[in-house]
């Protein structure tokens, strides 16, 4: 008998990537990026879809320098504390140190969707809120996850992409 626990569609697990600042270890953001996918298999995380590398400027407009951003599909047995906690260990080992909110970083991993499930939770608990509070407002999470995952349906609202990315802020963001 089949467990009741089995994925037998795997993936649905939407992981967002950014970085505006250059890391010691692997130079540029974009090298950086690159880094951080190849950190994941070793943590039994395999990326099903990736879409482009997008540029844009920071959002909440700042004078830092522009983002690179993308979009992974993955398929994990990991849970999504579990999962939260090793993108947050490959963010601490390509050398990212939180400390302020909207600060330039080396590298930012962000769980946006998990299957579908809905939770509220806290970065201090180590919980993920699920799906990512801010994912409807952000066109560089959006632009590229309409790239791996067109028909993908916000878990909450229901709403499709392409009322998510014409309700969005607007932001300067060109694919590359």
């Amino acid at each position: 008998m089949a467990s009741r626990n089995r994925v037998t569609n795997p993936g649905g697990i939407f992981i967002a990537l950014g970085a505006n600042l250059p890391s010691a270890a692997y130079g540029k953001p974009r090298a950086t990026l690159e880094a951080a996918l190849n950190l994941l298999a070793p943590d039994g995380i395999s990326v099903l879809r990736r879409s482009s590398w997008w540029q844009s400027g920071p959002q909440p407009a700042s004078t830092q320098p522009d983002f690179i951003n993308g979009v992974i599909e993955v398929e994990t047995d990991l849970s999504p504390t579990e999962l939260l906690a090793r993108l947050h260990a490959i963010e601490s080992a390509c050398g990212r140190v939180r400390q302020d909110r909207w600060e330039a970083r080396v590298l930012d991993l962000d769980l946006i969707d998990y299957r579908g499930q809905q939770q509220a939770g806290g970065i201090v608990a180590g919980e993920p809120s699920l799906p990512h509070p801010r994912l409807a407002e952000r066109l560089f999470v959006l632009l590229p996850l309409q790239e791996i995952a067109p028909d993908w349906r916000h878990p909450v609202t229901g709403a499709g992409l392409p009322a998510l990315i014409s309700a969005a802020e607007p932001l300067r963001i060109n694919r590359l």
